[in-house]
């Protein structure tokens, strides 16, 4: 799938009224999967993308030390993006199912395979971007400290 088609399918199955929204959406999301894998899985998934999703992907600090939870994969999602984590996550679970149909089975299994077993909720999304029913998360704010995480994480300098 070519990089206009999949933002495209992000903007419709998310809902967002702009391209931009679906782009910052995509690169929230891709760079902080790429900083929860590790061992070169960031750069076995890049290769099967356009150099435009692979690029974000690419970005962050691959393996960061201390692997992050799912809450705070999505915190760090709805940062970057700029919007709150229930849109975020939303936005994560359709750009990370949207992915699942466009790079080969056992690239996802390997990608999943590195990731604790909440993060299959990450991947539930069914047909044209319905999200089933989720669990209501974690208030990562009160397990996390943020100014801790600012200095950790490339963010927009709002959230500084």
């Amino acid at each position: 799938m070519r990089y206009d088609e999949f933002i495209s399918q992000v903007q419709q199955r998310a809902l967002l009224y702009t391209r931009e929204e679906a782009e910052q959406a995509t690169r929230a999301t891709l760079q902080t999967l790429g900083e929860r894998l590790a061992g070169g899985e960031t750069k076995d998934l890049a290769s099967q993308l356009p150099p435009e999703m692979a690029q974000p992907l690419l970005t962050g600090q691959e393996g960061i030390p201390g692997k992050f939870s799912l809450d705070e994969f999505f915190w760090l999602v709805s940062q970057r993006e700029g919007v709150d984590r229930a849109q975020a996550t939303d936005h994560a679970r359709i750009v990370t199912a949207l992915l699942s149909e466009v790079v080969t089975m056992g690239e996802i299994e390997n990608v999943r395979a590195q990731l604790p077993k909440d993060f299959a909720r990450l991947f539930e999304v069914e047909n044209e971007g319905d999200l089933p029913d989720i669990d209501d998360l974690t208030d990562v704010d009160d397990l996390l400290n943020i100014d801790d995480l600012s200095d950790i994480y490339d963010l927009p300098e709002a959230f500084e």
